[in-house]
């Protein structure tokens, strides 16, 4: 009886990297943490990973490109295509820490444009660097 290899959708290991552009030791640490599930491996050869296996790790990369952890993915993933619900709340909750990191980033951007600042008016050098000053929790000039 023969096989139609091109019919049979698994995949090794490296081959399941390379379709998921991510690389082995990421599927591994995945299974690890039960992201994905570990195939069994045949008596002779190799694990074979399905195409599902292939879009599981691409939704997996695509969450992570919009900020949320392993351990959000896994719960968004245990939600049914039904459960838009839940899956709106978690992505209104990562939106609003988003949120917040881009207005402390925004702040920490103002001090410093403010100490660059007053090291440009510091052309002579005779002054403290307001810069070191204030890292130093010197009173700066």
């Amino acid at each position: 009886m023969s096989t139609n290899r091109q019919a049979d959708p698994a995949l090794s290991i490296g081959q399941l990297a390379k379709a998921a552009a991510v690389n082995v030791e990421t599927i591994r640490y995945y299974q690890r943490i039960g992201l994905i599930a570990k195939p069994a491996q045949p008596a002779q050869g190799y694990r074979r990973y399905s195409a599902a296996t292939v879009a599981r790790i691409r939704f997996i990369k695509r969450a992570q490109e919009l900020g949320f952890t392993l351990e959000e993915i896994t719960d968004l993933m245990s939600l049914n295509d039904g459960d838009c619900r839940e899956a709106r709340a978690m992505a209104e909750h990562k939106q609003h820490v988003i949120q917040q990191r881009i207005d402390d980033l925004s702040a920490m951007q103002g001090a410093l444009v403010k100490l660059i600042e007053a090291c440009k008016r510091n052309v002579s050098g005779q002054d403290r660097c307001a810069i070191i000053a204030t890292l130093s929790n010197i009173p700066g000039p």
